[in-house]
């Protein structure tokens, strides 16, 4: 059995993708599958469940909720369920199933791995596997309490760096010309991230576009200045100087 996370909250069980209609349970399932293996405690789960207006009988809730949830998660032939009851909460053990969370972040080890041994066709094959995980938004829009919000920004950070990292690879592979159209919606996608500026301006000048590649300096110093007051960083700043003196050798050291 597999818990997909990467996207809206699923369980993927051979040929069944199962999921929870009832927000309040699905909730419970993510914050349980954040903490996986650990003890989330009562006041976590009705916190994460209510917010900080919990109703009288919020407990008495949240033990149905639980009840619900260990229902959709039995399987036939397993004695067991994953989801165990303990003093002070809940656990959910991962056991033999999978989290694509896991996957992914052991892909993107093996993606480094590759680059700091210089294979980097192998790094761009384990990125992009690594991405291909992704279905949408973390857990979808499922609840803003601290421990769901916090863990959907980490794996959103994750989840660009992860970009950047293949976008770097792709141009250490010579594939600039496939890059353009990704790195312009990149940079559309994240307007204030100077990296997807930089990777894009070096490959559009690799594919002879030097005009465009000045053009996306200009804008991202247009929207640096007017989003935040300031000026592109010293990384963007160098790109622009090798493009104006045509410096393809320093272009090849900045794009790393």
């Amino acid at each position: 059995m597999r818990y997909e996370i990467l996207g809206p909250l699923r369980v993927v069980d051979g040929d069944t993708v199962s999921s929870i209609s009832a927000r309040k349970i699905e909730i419970a399932l993510a914050v349980l599958l954040i903490r996986s293996d650990q003890v989330v405690t009562h006041d976590q789960l009705i916190a994460e469940i209510w917010g900080d207006r919990p109703p009288r009988r919020a407990t008495a809730g949240m033990h149905v909720y639980i009840s619900q949830l260990r229902k959709f998660l039995h399987r036939p032939g397993r004695s067991e369920n994953p989801v165990v009851t303990r003093q002070s909460g809940y656990l959910l053990r991962t056991g033999t199933d999978e989290l694509d969370v896991g996957i992914f972040l052991d892909l993107v080890q093996d993606g480094r791995a590759a680059v700091r041994a210089e294979r980097y066709e192998d790094a761009v094959q384990c990125f992009e596997s690594a991405l291909a995980l992704w279905r949408g938004p973390v857990l979808g829009d499922l609840g803003d309490g601290p421990l769901v919000s916090g863990y959907v920004t980490w794996l959103t950070e994750a989840r660009l760096e992860c970009l950047e990292m293949l976008a770097d690879v792709c141009l250490r592979v010579g594939r600039h010309r496939e890059l353009v159209g990704r790195l312009y919606s990149l940079t559309a996608e994240n307007p204030l991230c100077e990296t997807f500026y930089r990777q894009l301006m070096v490959a559009l000048y690799r594919s002879e576009r030097q005009a465009d590649a000045l053009m996306v300096y200009q804008l991202a110093r247009k929207t640096l200045h007017d989003e935040l007051g300031l000026e592109p960083g010293q990384a963007l700043r160098d790109v622009q100087q090798a493009i104006l003196a045509a410096d393809g050798r320093r272009l090849g050291v900045l794009a790393s």
